[in-house]
């Protein structure tokens, strides 16, 4: 079943004369694990943010978008925070919290779910990904590997079809980094759940991913199958 159909989509950035993307076409199944590479400024994070209709940048739109056959821009706000989870690449971006036990809760609160419903989601997800054990911490003393855990984390519990990160290791050290990359493969192989990754370090995504997309200066220039 087909998650992202992506036809024909191009966009230019106000005022400005090349495109950012041009006539892309992807097709994202249910449990994928997609990779997009290519050098800086190639159009990876635009193309990211419009696959989550309250990033996408301003400018002009051509081509189709489709998130399990609706277009993108007519999936409801609620809809689209739960089931669309986005981790940017800088740790400290989205935590908005001041306990690593309320950052995980925070989602679910906004919601309005039941507190049993939301207790039980935040353990299941710290025991899952092995947070456990900082479950208490204040967020300002964690180290920037454990920051990004804690945003996936945060996305997680909310319980997405997909998860879309945009270099989310760029900031981390080695370690770390293949640490991140391994719980992303225990969530896509594990959950089945689709990811959709930009990522500079190639030799640690290229062995689990299903689909592979070069970008270069906003154009499709290769794509695998692995």
């Amino acid at each position: 079943m087909e998650i992202f159909d992506i036809k024909d989509l191009s966009f230019r950035y106000p005022q400005a004369d090349p495109y950012a993307l041009e006539n892309i076409r992807l097709k994202i199944s249910s449990g994928d694990f997609v990779v997009v590479c290519g050098e800086t400024g190639c159009g990876k994070s635009t193309l990211l943010k419009m696959l989550k209709s309250e990033m996408t940048p301003a400018g002009n739109v051509s081509g189709d978008i489709r998130y399990n056959g609706i277009r993108i821009a007519d999936i409801g706000p609620g809809a689209a925070a739960c089931e669309i989870g986005y981790v940017s690449q800088d740790p400290e971006s989205q935590i908005v919290t001041d306990k690593v036990w309320h950052e995980l809760a925070f989602g679910l609160e906004n919601m309005g779910l039941p507190t049993p419903v939301i207790r039980r989601r935040t353990g299941e997800i710290a025991g899952f990904l092995g947070i456990e054990h900082w479950f208490r911490k204040e967020t300002a003393h964690l180290s920037g590997g454990q920051k990004q855990l804690l945003n996936l984390a945060s996305v997680m519990v909310m319980q997405p079809k997909v998860i879309i990160l945009d270099e989310p290791t760029s900031q981390l050290d080695p370690i770390a980094a293949s640490e991140f990359i391994g719980t992303l493969q225990k969530i896509n192989r594990e959950l089945g759940m689709t990811v959709v990754l930009v990522e500079h370090r190639l030799e640690d995504v290229f062995p689990v991913a299903d689909k592979i997309l070069l970008l270069e200066k906003g154009k499709e220039i290769g794509r695998a199958h692995v």
